[in-house]
């Protein structure tokens, strides 16, 4: 058993062996070994070269970071919240995202922005917002969303290594929590490819789509649910964009019912974007019921610790969205 926290703490280590041209930088990632203790150990095993403390400047820090990235290098910006990165929205979107295409593929910046993103626990509305709409909107970006270890740590090596920029949302709640890991994926040749969802749970009635901790939720709803004799396919997206509809497409042939699940607000969300690709395709004839939506709720996330798990999906709300898709309610 290994834990997100360490999963990406070893896909971070390998890396940087791998390849002196990695270095990570960021507010207390270094001596304070990360915030979140992602980073532990690094700094003493690869010094001051490869593992850079910086001000609490985001813009300054990830303008270094794009620089770099322009300049050969291959750095991996921690934001401590992903809610702190709007300090820095322009060197991301302006800067990173833009510039392979604005010098016709001469520049290429191969950047990893990574940090927890979305509902933590009792950090009010502004360190609980998922950004998951606002970066998968953004040509020019790559943009993953891990839940559990394999992906973790697959998806952190393939970030790393691509030639693009690519924004990497974690799950605060998240880091503490154990799976196994395969032998396969304790290689240190380990990928999980980027633009590839994964079936979680096959099923043969509904189908279930989420990212990162919800996809949780959704095994745990489906286990519920079969006692009942509902049987649901659990797909974890891994990655927002460029986004495999073909694997969710494939699914829908088969169950004829779909239910999205997502941390965010609703409106011009990860769900939204789904509906509309699968309406504009040829999955849309299969389908025998509307889609449904499991969102966060529409407003800033309260402080009060019962307002917030209202504001965030749980089990019994894809129990129910799974059962008024299927008319059983």
């Amino acid at each position: 058993m290994i834990t997100v926290r360490d999963a990406l703490n070893q896909a971070l280590d390998e890396e940087l062996e791998r390849d002196e041209r990695v270095f990570m930088l960021g507010e207390e990632v270094a001596q304070y070994d990360g915030a979140y203790k992602i980073s532990r150990g690094l700094w003493k095993k690869y010094g001051d070269k490869q593992i850079m403390d910086t001000p609490i400047s985001e813009m300054g820090f990830a303008g270094i970071a794009v620089g770099a990235a322009m300049a050969g290098l291959r750095p991996i910006c921690e934001f401590m919240t992903f809610n702190f990165s709007m300090q820095a929205i322009d060197q991301v979107i302006n800067s990173a995202a833009k510039t392979h295409y604005m010098s016709a593929g001469r520049v290429p910046v191969p950047i990893v922005f990574r940090g927890p993103n979305g509902a933590s626990a009792g950090v009010a509305a502004q360190h609980s917002q998922c950004f998951a709409a606002w970066y998968g909107h953004c040509a020019g970006l790559k943009f993953v969303s891990p839940w559990n270890a394999v992906d973790a740590k697959g998806l952190l090596k393939a970030s790393i290594r691509d030639d693009n920029p690519v924004v990497f949302l974690e799950n605060e709640l998240m880091y503490g929590v154990p799976f196994e890991l395969s032998e396969e994926a304790q290689s240190k040749d380990f990928v999980v490819p980027i633009g590839k969802a994964k079936i979680e749970r096959p099923g043969s009635q509904i189908t279930v789509v989420a990212h990162s901790r919800p996809v949780g939720h959704c095994i745990e709803a489906a286990k519920v649910l079969a006692k009942e004799g509902i049987d649901c396919e659990v797909i974890n997206l891994r990655t927002i964009r460029p986004m495999d509809i073909e694997t969710i497409e494939a699914s829908i042939v088969k169950t004829n019912h779909l239910v999205t699940i997502e941390g965010g607000w609703p409106q011009f969300g990860v769900g939204a974007e789904i509906c509309a690709r699968i309406m504009e395709g040829p999955a849309f004839n299969y389908l025998v019921s509307p889609v449904f939506r499991v969102t966060g709720a529409d407003l800033p996330m309260p402080y009060a610790k019962t307002l917030e798990e209202n504001c965030t999906p749980q089990v019994k709300d894809i129990i129910f969205a799974v059962k008024k898709t299927l008319n059983l309610i």
